[in-house]
Order: C-alpha cells, then structure tokens, then sequence
C-alpha cells in the first residue's frame, strides 16, 4: 500500500507516509484509521512524509478533496516532507481545505518537521494541555 500510518495511542501526532500513487483504494483503506483517531483525540497533527511519492489518479484526488472538507476542522497542524519542488506547492494547495497550519519542510529537515509538531501553541498553553515529544521508529 502507498501509505502507512505510525501513531503512538498517548499522542495527538500521527505520521503518515506516502509512496507511490495514491488512489480511491488507498483512502478507503487508510482514511477509516485516521477517522478513528479524530474521534477518539480530537484535532490532529500530522506528518506527511512523501517519499518517491508520485501523486494522485483522479480518483484518488477527489477521494483526497471529500476527506479534505470532511475534516476541515480536524486537523490543528500539518508538515508536509517531501523531495521535489511540486510538494512544496502542495502546501498552498491544501490551504483551502483546512485550517491547519500548514509547513514544507524538506527532507533532510524532517526531525524540524516532528519538532514543529509538537510544539505548543498559545492556544494549548492557555488551555493548559500539552503534546508530548513523539516517538520514532527507526
């Protein structure tokens, strides 16, 4: 599959990593964890790791967009950690389809990226939560 997800249960940070082409297939398969994840913690921060990362079939991007809308809201943080100039692009792309903060950050960058994540806001601190420092595998 051209996606795999790695997340830690104590954790309000998710790693996902695309390979590949992404089709409808693949969001059926990976878009029900991530939900599951929402409602059991709420807004998410997220790492999309793109690595030799071909984009989207047609049907894989509108699977993209309807999931996109649907979780607006969900998402409080998203880095994006790619090698090819279009990534970069893709940050603005996705600006209007959430109101996530949203950072490219390049490859060599991606330990930046995970620090970014976990970073508190000023919303977090007056609210009085934390994100704690994610773990890694590998």
């Amino acid at each position: 599959m051209p996606a795999t997800i790695n997340h830690n249960p104590q954790e309000k940070f998710l790693e996902l990593r695309l390979t590949g082409k992404l089709t409808e297939q693949d969001y059926n398969q990976f878009g029900p964890q991530i939900e599951s994840l929402i409602r059991e913690h709420g807004k998410l921060r997220i790492l999309c790791e793109m690595h030799d990362f071909h984009g989207w079939t047609f049907g894989g991007l509108w699977a993209d967009v309807k999931f996109d809308v649907k979780h607006f809201n969900d998402v409080e943080r998203l880095a994006l950690v790619g090698e090819k100039r279009w990534q970069e692009a893709m940050a603005a792309f996705c600006k209007p389809f959430t109101s996530a903060k949203i950072r490219y950050f390049e490859r060599f960058e991606i330990d930046d990226a995970r620090q970014w994540l976990t970073k508190e806001s000023p919303e977090t601190v007056q609210a009085g939560q934390s994100f704690p420092t994610p773990t890694t595998n590998g």
